[in-house]
């Protein structure tokens, strides 16, 4: 798979978080098709027009027609261009667009105006839903241009896994790693966060995070470099590394961030959001698609990068399988 030098790639949308995904969008065989559930949300029918203007995606909406063409009207986007499929409830259209993709008839699902509990109930049905047997996590791809790395950073957990356990975090890095390969890092190196760099036996994240290191060392976890624990300066930080004088392939070149808990990854999330601008695109791995599940407040452009980023990895996985 091509390497992708993420400094020198152009985009007029100006959203560093797909530069990368750029080149890899125009490498894409042809439109995916989406499955939209409740697709009356403002910043979900402004990402997904978007992206069907730009050839990426074949959207289908699911849920309340009239109330879909209501807020199209007030985006100024024209309704009759859409394929709207009826449902009578949140609940339905939950459903209606699993079933889609679990059919083979969509590539990618995306969460609309609904709560999580209820598309993931759809997704984890155990006649018609998407399970694979694996976890599920979220992967979040981030950039932050005022920051200088000239690179993409992946984070996990912030959305899905409220307080992993050891078997949890393992599958958690085995996601955040498939969509770094499928971004053209062969070898992602991924930190283990904690508030320290030492192996504290009363800190259980530190013990983890050994653990999880260790089986990486002896091949257990394939495909990554990594160490852990490591707090956050030093694993993005060569400065950082040594002055605090670590030794670590991984110690201040980190490409993946492991975080602990949902807490520590959602406030992390959000933080680079408000406080740095950073340019973000989020997907939950671990079902038989790549699966798009935003907030509410993301914006439309956090919601079109994690479409694209979606899209991408509808396109490649399968050649990573």
């Amino acid at each position: 798979m091509e390497s992708i030098d993420f400094r020198t790639i152009e985009t007029p949308r100006d959203m560093r978080s797909v530069v990368a995904l750029a080149k890899l969008i125009a490498q894409i065989k042809g439109p995916k098709r989406v499955a939209v559930a409740a697709a009356a949300d403002p910043h979900v029918l402004e990402a997904v027009h978007e992206a069907r203007l730009e050839g990426m995606i074949h959207p289908v909406l699911f849920g309340d027609p009239q109330r879909i063409a209501e807020v199209a009207a007030e985006l100024g986007i024209d309704a009759h261009r859409l394929e709207v499929v009826a449902a009578r409830d949140n609940a339905e259209a939950a459903e209606l667009a699993v079933k889609a993709v679990s059919s083979g008839q969509a590539d990618v699902l995306m969460k609309g105006l609904l709560d999580t509990a209820v598309i993931l109930r759809a997704v984890l049905n155990k006649e018609w839903g998407l399970r694979t047997g694996k976890q599920l996590s979220h992967v979040l791809v981030f950039d932050v241009p005022q920051a200088g790395f000239g690179r993409l950073f992946f984070m996990s957990d912030g959305a899905m896994n409220i307080e992993p356990d050891l078997k949890a975090k393992i599958a958690i890095v085995e996601n955040a790693v498939t969509v770094a390969h499928a971004l053209g890092i062969e070898k992602p190196k991924v930190a283990m966060l904690a508030a320290v760099e030492v192996v504290n036996p009363d800190m259980s994240t530190a013990v983890d995070d050994a653990i999880i290191s260790k089986m990486g060392d002896r091949g257990q976890i394939k495909g990554a470099v990594i160490d852990g624990p490591l707090a956050l300066d030093n694993a993005v930080s060569e400065e950082a590394a040594r002055i605090k004088r670590i030794t670590s392939p991984v110690a201040g070149q980190a490409d993946v961030l492991v975080v602990d808990d949902i807490d520590v990854g959602n406030v992390f999330y959000k933080t680079l959001v408000y406080f740095a601008r950073a340019h973000v695109a989020g997907v939950i791995m671990g079902a038989k698609v790549p699966f798009v599940l935003t907030s509410r407040a993301d914006s439309e452009e956090a919601k079109f990068n994690s479409l694209a980023l979606a899209c991408v990895l509808a396109e490649r996985l399968p050649y990573l399988a």
